[in-house]
């Protein structure tokens, strides 16, 4: 089958637009009260792991959107760099079958200075970047990428890649 190239460009991260895929955590006043902008953490299917993690920058194509089905993922530059993430919404974490919808990924430009936390089972491609590397923050289970890992590749299941255009 012939890859379809579909380009994207990285849309502002908003709170309202990350929505559907998780919550943009911004900086906040030490002290407040737990609310709405804090994500809602779910970690008790294993042990939490928190951790940097050191990417190698790639082409920015995406193959491959990934889930995690026991957890919320959080991200954050380590450095305060911005990057970007394509994403499609969960639907039903607990479905082995599920596949993300092609016209429902979006591509998002993270500022730095902010962490996203996926909902639990949220599609997602990256961290991309454009500098020869960067170290992220990455809160997960510690046996996420062994046992929790589910991948669709778009470009054997769709004939397609995407092409984040910045």
């Amino acid at each position: 089958m012939p890859e379809t190239l579909l380009r994207l460009a990285p849309q502002p991260a908003t709170a309202a637009a990350l929505a559907p895929f998780g919550t943009l955590i911004e900086p906040g006043e030490d002290g407040a009260p737990f609310g709405p902008a804090d994500a809602r953490l779910e970690l008790h299917r294993g042990t939490p792991r928190f951790y940097i993690m050191r990417l190698s920058a790639r082409p920015l194509l995406v193959r491959g959107i990934t889930r995690h089905r026991q957890v919320t993922q959080c991200l954050a530059s380590a450095r305060g760099e911005e990057w970007f993430i394509c994403l499609a919404p969960p639907g039903d974490p607990d479905d082995d079958a599920a596949e993300p919808e092609l016209s429902a990924i979006r591509c998002f430009r993270i500022p730095g200075g902010v962490a996203l936390a996926l909902h639990r089972g949220s599609w997602h491609a990256g961290p991309y970047f454009t500098a020869p590397s960067m170290d992220f923050f990455n809160l997960e289970l510690a046996d996420t990428n062994e046992v929790d890992h589910h991948t669709v590749r778009l470009d054997q299941r769709f004939g397609t890649v995407i092409e984040i255009t910045p």
